[in-house]
C-alpha cells in the first residue's frame, strides 16, 4: 500500500497487555527523542459482555499500531482486537498493523483428526477481512502460520534476546546444553544452541491424548550439565516440568528454562513450584497475574524494545530482519545486558 510521505505513526492498544503497550510507547519515546503516547479509547463491554470501541483522537490517513495479543482470555482479546481494527479502518486510518505478541490459536494450525478445524487459519482470515494490512508478532508456534494469511506477517524471534540474557547469567558456554522439550521444537532448541555455542539434547514425548503424556524418552548426553530447556509455550507446564524431572534423573547438574509465550493455565504455577526447575524465564508477551510475578522461579525478560524497534522498523519501510541477530540487539538490551567491556 503506498504510503504519505508525512503520514504520522500512531500506537493505540486493547485490554489484553497494557502493561507491554505502554512499554512500547516509553521506548519509543527513547528511540524518537519526542514523546510516543497510545492514542485514547474506549474499549468495554456491555452488561451481556459485548465490546463496544471509541476512538477518542483523529486517526484519518495515518499508520496505526494495534498492540493486543490474543491471550487468555483468548476470545475476548481476539473480538477485541477485530472490533477495534474495524473502528480504525472506519475513520479512515491509512494502514492497520496488528501488533500480537502472542497469536493465540497458533497450537491449532493443521487438522490433527478427521472432522477438526483448522482454527489458525479460520483467525487468520478474520483478522484480515477486519481491515488489518500486517501482522507483527513472536515466535509463532508454527512458521507455516505466516502462509495462512493473504497479508504481510513479521515473525520475530525471541532467541537472540535469550541468548543475550544466556550470556549474562551463564558466562560459561562449555557448561550448557539447550534442551528440546519435544522432537518438533528441534530447530527451534538448535537455533539457540548454535548462537550461544552450546551442545543439544531432545526429549521425546509420545501423548496417549492432548494434555496427558504417555512415555517420556532422553536423547542425547546431559550428565553434569547445566540444561536449558527451550519452548515456545508453555500452559499447563506438564510437558516442562516432566522434561525438567527426566533430565535430572539423567545426572544434569541443574535445569533452567526459557519460554517465550508463558500461558501458564492452572495448575501450571504449582507444578513449577515443586518441579526440580531452577529457574523459568518468559517474555512479557501475555501479562502475568500478581501469583506469576511475585514466584521466585520466574523471571520476565521484556520484549518492548524488541517490538518498538520493530514498529519503527515497519514505520520507516526498513528491514525488520536485522533484528534476528544479537549483534544488532545488543545495543537495544544494553540498559538490561551491558557489555562486559563497559
Amino acid at each position: 500500500m503506498p504510503m504519505k510521505s508525512d503520514i504520522q505513526l500512531k500506537l493505540i492498544a486493547g485490554n489484553a497487555n497494557r502493561p507491554l503497550a505502554e512499554a512500547i510507547a516509553r521506548r519509543m519515546t527513547v528511540y524518537r527523542g519526542a514523546p510516543v503516547h497510545l492514542v485514547k479509547a474506549r474499549v468495554e463491554r456491555f452488561k451481556d459482555r459485548e465490546i463496544f470501541v471509541e476512538v477518542f483522537e483523529n486517526v484519518r490517513d495515518e499508520d496505526m499500531f494495534l498492540i493486543q495479543p490474543t491471550s487468555r482470555p483468548a476470545n475476548d482479546n481476539l473480538m477485541e482486537l477485530l472490533i477495534m481494527a474495524d473502528a480504525l479502518r472506519r475513520s479512515s486510518a491509512q494502514r492497520i498493523t496488528a501488533v500480537m505478541p502472542y497469536f493465540g490459536y497458533a497450537r491449532q494450525d493443521r487438522r490433527t483428526a478427521a472432522r477438526t478445524p483448522i482454527s489458525a487459519k479460520l483467525v487468520a482470515n478474520l483478522i484480515t477481512q477486519a481491515g488489518i494490512h500486517r501482522v507483527l508478532t513472536v515466535d509463532l508456534h508454527a512458521g507455516q502460520i505466516q502462509g495462512f494469511f493473504d497479508i504481510p506477517v513479521d515473525n520475530l524471534y525471541s532467541a537472540p534476546v535469550f541468548a543475550l540474557d544466556i550470556r549474562h547469567n551463564f558466562p560459561d558456554p562449555a557448561e550448557l546444553t539447550v534442551v528440546s522439550p519435544d522432537v518438533g521444537g528441534v530447530q527451534r532448541a538448535r537455533e539457540l544452541a548454535k548462537r550461544i555455542g552450546a551442545g543439544l539434547a531432545i526429549v521425546d514425548k509420545r501423548r496417549s491424548r492432548p494434555g496427558e503424556i504417555e512415555s517420556v524418552t532422553m536423547i542425547g548426553e546431559v550428565r553434569d550439565r547445566v540444561c536449558l530447556i527451550v519452548d515456545d509455550i508453555c500452559d499447563t507446564a506438564g510437558t516442562l516440568t516432566e522434561a525438567a524431572g527426566l533430565l535430572m534423573e539423567n545426572g544434569a547438574a541443574e535445569v533452567h528454562a526459557y519460554i517465550t509465550h508463558g500461558v501458564l493455565s492452572d495448575p501450571a504455577l504449582e507444578r513449577i513450584s515443586a518441579s526440580v526447575l531452577k529457574s523459568l524465564v518468559i517474555t512479557d508477551s501475555i501479562e502475568q497475574p500478581e501469583a506469576v510475578r511475585a514466584s521466585d522461579k520466574i523471571r520476565t525478560v521484556p520484549l518492548a524494545p524488541l517490538l518498538a524497534q520493530a514498529i519503527l522498523n515497519i514505520s520507516n519501510g526498513a528491514s525488520v530482519s536485522m533484528l534476528f541477530s544479537e549483534e544488532t540487539l545488543g545495543p537495544i538490551y544494553e540498559a538490561y545486558y551491558p557489555s562486559p567491556s563497559r
